[in-house]
Order: C-alpha cells, then sequence, then structure tokens
C-alpha cells in the first residue's frame, strides 16, 4: 500500500490510542479484531494478551464478543493489519494519562 493510505490509517488509528471491535477470529498465534474498517484489520498476538503467565488460544474471548484494545504497531504490508494489545499494563496506561512518572519516588 502507499505512504498516503498509510499515513491516514496511523492519523485514524493513532499509537496507543484505546479503540473498540469484535472478535472475528481466532489463530494459533493471536486473535483478528474487526475495528469497522474495511481497509485495515485489528490483530491481536498471543503476546499481546497477559503481563505475566502463559497465555493460550483456549483463553482466547469468544468469536463474536466486544473487545476493548490499544493501538501498538501496523503491518504495513499487503496484510493491512493494525497491531493491538489488550495486556493490563497497556489498557491502563492508554485510560490514565499520568501528568507525573507512576515510578517517581517521593520525599
Amino acid at each position: 500500500m502507499s505512504n498516503q493510505f498509510w499515513h491516514q490509517i496511523k492519523s485514524k488509528y493513532r499509537f496507543g490510542e484505546l479503540i473498540h471491535g469484535r472478535v472475528e477470529h481466532h489463530a494459533p498465534f493471536g486473535i483478528f479484531v474487526d475495528i469497522g474498517d474495511d481497509a485495515v484489520r485489528g490483530i491481536v498476538q498471543i503476546t499481546d494478551f497477559v503481563d505475566s503467565g502463559d497465555m493460550t488460544p483456549e483463553m482466547y474471548p469468544d468469536i463474536g464478543s466486544p473487545i476493548g484494545t490499544v493501538v501498538v504497531g501496523y503491518t504495513e504490508d499487503d496484510r493491512n493489519q493494525v497491531w493491538l494489545s489488550v495486556k493490563p499494563s497497556v489498557l491502563q496506561k492508554a485510560l490514565v494519562h499520568l501528568k507525573v512518572p507512576a515510578t517517581s519516588e517521593r520525599s
């Protein structure tokens, strides 16, 4: 796809932005998410579900389930994918914009 196409997609689905969709397909490596756009498809890789521990395909949300995700990247080839994450730490960061670093120490 053209650079202009990806510029438009990246403007519409900004890195770090919370977006909603529906689970449309399970795969051994993750799930595909319908984000309501015919031009691109969302994907959550199996490594983008949990902060720690193991995730298995048996734990995937049901097909057709609504899902809130955060944009974490793009596959800029003929697959036209927007990479998404549902890790709790990533969702928290997208939902709560802290003005000071959370790790700062208090005196």
